[in-house]
C-alpha cells in the first residue's frame, strides 16, 4: 500500500486554510483526511485544523484490524460529527471565529475496500484500470441546482455560485456526513483533493498522472500546474494506493 499528499498555498492567497492529516494504520490500511477551511482572517485555517487533527486521531485511535463495514462506518461518521461539535464551539465561543467552517473528505482505505466520508465541495475520486470516478457528492448550491433539473452540467461548470457549499463541518450544531463503501478486486487508488485542484484539473488529467505513477510526482506535477493555470486558492491533495 502506498501513500502521498501535499499541499499548497496557491498563487493568490496570503494563508494556507488547508490541511491534510495522513498515515498508515497497519501494514494493509491507511487513513487520509483532507479539509478546506473557511472564515475571515486565521479562521479558516483553524476550523481545518481542528476539524482535521480530531477526525484523524478518532479514527486512527478507534481503528482495529477485523472491525466489521458497519462499525468503520459508524467511527468514520461519530469522527467527522465529533468534529463538527468542536468547531462549532470554538466559533461560538471566540466572535472573531464565528461562522468560521471547512470542508472535509477522508477515506480509509484497507485490503481490498474504501470507507469514505465527506461533507462539503471536498472530493473522493475512485481510479481502477477503467479510468477514474467521482465517488463523493458535492454539497454546494448549483450542484442541488443541477440535481433537480434546472440547469444543464455544462451550466454548472461555471455558474457564478459555483463555489457556495450548502453544508461544512462547524458551521450548525450537527452536521450530516455522507458515506461510501467502495469495494474493488484489482488494482486501484482513491485520491482525495480540495476544490483549489478540481477548480483547474479535470478528472482525466488526476488519472493520467497518478494512476499506476509515482504519487510524490503526481501529486506534485498536479499541484505544479494548477499554479501554472493561476492558482487563485489553496490547493491539496492526497492519494492512497493498493
Amino acid at each position: 500500500m502506498y501513500l502521498s499528499y501535499n499541499s499548497d498555498m496557491g498563487r493568490v492567497r496570503n494563508e494556507n486554510q488547508d490541511k491534510i492529516c495522513a498515515g498508515f494504520l497497519s501494514e494493509n490500511a491507511a487513513l487520509a483526511v483532507v479539509c478546506d477551511g473557511m472564515g475571515g482572517e486565521a479562521s479558516g485555517s483553524v476550523a481545518s485544523d481542528l476539524a482535521a487533527n480530531q477526525i484523524y486521531r478518532r479514527i486512527s485511535e478507534g481503528y482495529q484490524q477485523g472491525m466489521k463495514p458497519n462499525s468503520i462506518r459508524n467511527l468514520m461518521v461519530t469522527a467527522v460529527q465529533a468534529a463538527n461539535s468542536i468547531v462549532y464551539e470554538k466559533s461560538c465561543d471566540d466572535i472573531e471565529k464565528n461562522g468560521m467552517g471547512t470542508t472535509c473528505v477522508a477515506v480509509l482505505v484497507e485490503d481490498k475496500t474504501a470507507y469514505i466520508v465527506n461533507v462539503g465541495d471536498s472530493r473522493a475520486y475512485m481510479m481502477d484500470g477503467d479510468g477514474i470516478r467521482q465517488i463523493s457528492d458535492d454539497h454546494t448550491y448549483v450542484n442541488e441546482l443541477y440535481k433537480h433539473g434546472e440547469i444543464t452540467f455544462e451550466e454548472m461548470q461555471n455558474h457564478k455560485m459555483k463555489y457556495i457549499i450548502t453544508r461544512a463541518v462547524g458551521v450548525e450544531p450537527k452536521v450530516e456526513a455522507d458515506y461510501f463503501e467502495v469495494e474493488e478486486t484489482g488494482n486501484f487508488a482513491v485520491f482525495l483533493c480540495t476544490d483549489g485542484l478540481t477548480a483547474y484539473c479535470h478528472p482525466q488529467l488526476i488519472y493520467e498522472s497518478v494512476f499506476n505513477k509515482n504519487l510524490d510526482k503526481g501529486v506534485s506535477d498536479l499541484i505544479d500546474y494548477c499554479n501554472a493555470c493561476g492558482g487563485k486558492d489553496n490547493i491539496s491533495a492526497a492519494v492512497i494506493a493498493n
